[in-house]
């Protein structure tokens, strides 16, 4: 069945940007003729390589070596997600031994691929056809196979070092704020002690009488700067009544006892993170400031990944509400190592906007980390996948656009982390609404742009041509040795 020009038209619309004859517009309203008319019969004349060429030739493009041509359009190689999976494909393009693109469907299969892979790891899609087209077949799959998953290593590793349990009702224990009430010396915890006794004294001189533990810190002992903290931090007596200077010493021996306990087991299980940071699959950034925001968290963690589909691979992930640090100098540096060292991470959002999460999910989105956003207030998540700041950056090394994926469901990010552990993401190509020639890949299952290719000219241009140029040759970057390397590649 012959295929008329409109119809080649078309069906290549999704893939069409720019103005200038080539990648962008070559089987557009722009087409060469001849482009146009071979394609027309390719429903009863297949198209080989050699006449592939002739025609991106034709169209102001550069050819391709068999390898490109046997790697998009007469293999299904495993690679960063499933290609079976993209543009209704169709084993029988793949199976026989002709070396040709046999239908229009088949053709814009593997330039859809192309166009996916272009906006993943090179910023746009010209550039990944100009890094990709001249390589042979082995040189191509080596690219991608470094950029997948390990899924059957990662999961061979085993189960790691059991964590030691905090009940989820004392892990609010744990916060700095706690911890900047009840200190770790003698002396400082003596002083918090004795911050009680005299709001006690206090108390009795206005009066005394019985009275809620919440309301003495709040009349006598609190100030607008540590309201939130003493309320965190005693929310566990807060609603105990007092009747004697006697029971103000045993409720806050009953809540210091446990806050030691709490932290003890939390510092532990940070050496244990430590211990196996180089093993880092999944960090959880997340802001909590109340006894809820720690319930909550720890619900959501261990929803997310006691899903059935996760459980053979063993993931290392950190769970921020089993964690703590001897200072918070020292809470800082462990947490950068941990964002560094995973390889995805997952940014819960807090009744309060938090500089510390904010800072981990950037850095991991510099550097080109997959970054999942679960936004549990469903009236956020609109915000967090078109307005935030966070929502585009750039992965500092290559300069690809990158942006986080970004659900309210929090089934949804258990099949997020699946499916990138299983290099089995799914991803469409989408046209900004008001801008033809400016594309958007879209993470299917949450309808997030991962990465964008604009259509401003000057940007690009000057984007490219200076963002590579800033690091001359023989510059000694603060990074030390294979990173140092790296930096210079």
């Amino acid at each position: 069945m012959a295929t008329n020009r409109d119809e080649v038209v078309s069906k290549f619309a999704d893939l069409s940007f720019g103005d200038e004859l080539g990648l962008g517009t070559w089987l557009s309203e722009k087409a060469q003729p001849l482009v146009l008319q071979r394609l027309e019969a390719l429903e009863t004349e297949p198209l080989t390589k050699v006449q592939l060429n002739q025609l991106l030739v034709a169209s102001r493009m550069g050819s391709i070596s068999d390898g490109f041509f046997k790697y998009y359009w007469r293999e299904t190689p495993e690679h960063p997600y499933d290609v079976t999976a993209v543009d209704h494909f169709r084993r029988e393009w793949v199976e026989g031994g002709k070396h040709v693109i046999s239908s229009i469907d088949h053709l814009h299969w593997g330039f859809y691929r192309l166009y996916i892979d272009g906006l993943l790891y090179y910023g746009n899609v010209k550039g990944g056809f100009g890094c990709l087209r001249s390589l042979a077949y082995d040189q191509i799959a080596q690219v991608f196979k470094a950029k997948r998953f390990d899924t059957d290593a990662i999961a061979a590793r085993g189960p790691a070092l059991p964590l030691s349990v905090i009940a989820r009702d004392d892990r609010y224990l744990i916060s700095e704020m706690a911890c900047k009430t009840f200190g770790e010396v003698p002396e400082t915890k003596e002083a918090a002690l004795n911050l009680l006794v005299a709001a006690w004294e206090k108390h009795v001189a206005a009066g005394g009488g019985e009275i809620d533990f919440r309301d003495l810190l709040q009349k006598y002992v609190a100030t607008p700067a540590t309201e939130e903290q003493l309320l965190l931090s005693y929310d566990d007596i807060s609603g105990e009544r007092i009747t004697s200077k006697l029971e103000v010493k045993q409720q806050f021996e009953h809540i210091v006892n446990k806050f030691l306990e709490a932290r003890s087991r939390a510092i532990q299980n940070t050496e244990y993170y430590l211990s196996m940071v180089n093993d880092l699959d999944v960090y959880v950034a997340t802001s909590m400031r109340t006894r809820k925001n720690f319930r909550d968290m720890a619900d959501a963690t261990e929803h997310i990944f006691s899903n059935s589909q996760l459980r053979a691979l063993h993931l290392r992930y950190f769970d921020p509400t089993l964690s703590a640090a001897r200072g918070h100098e020292d809470k800082g540096l462990i947490e950068c190592l941990m964002v560094k060292c995973a390889k995805v991470l997952v940014y819960c959002e807090g009744e309060k906007e938090s500089y510390g999460k904010d800072a981990e999910a950037a850095m991991a989105l510099s550097l080109g980390k997959p970054v999942v956003f679960y936004c549990d207030h469903g009236k956020k998540t609109n915000f967090y996948r078109d307005v935030h700041p966070l929502a585009r950056l750039i992965d500092f090394r290559s300069g690809v656009a990158v942006g986080a994926i970004v659900t309210d469901n929090v089934d949804q990010v258990s099949e997020l982390i699946y499916r990138i552990f299983h290099n089995q993401m799914l991803y469409r190509i989408e046209h900004h609404s008001t801008r033809p020639g400016f594309l958007k890949l879209v993470e299917v299952l949450t309808n997030s742009v991962v990465r964008l290719q604009t259509d401003d000219e000057l940007i690009t241009k000057t984007f490219w041509n200076n963002y590579h140029n800033r690091a001359p040759q023989g510059f000694v970057s603060l990074a030390a040795g294979k990173e140092a390397e790296r930096l210079q590649e």
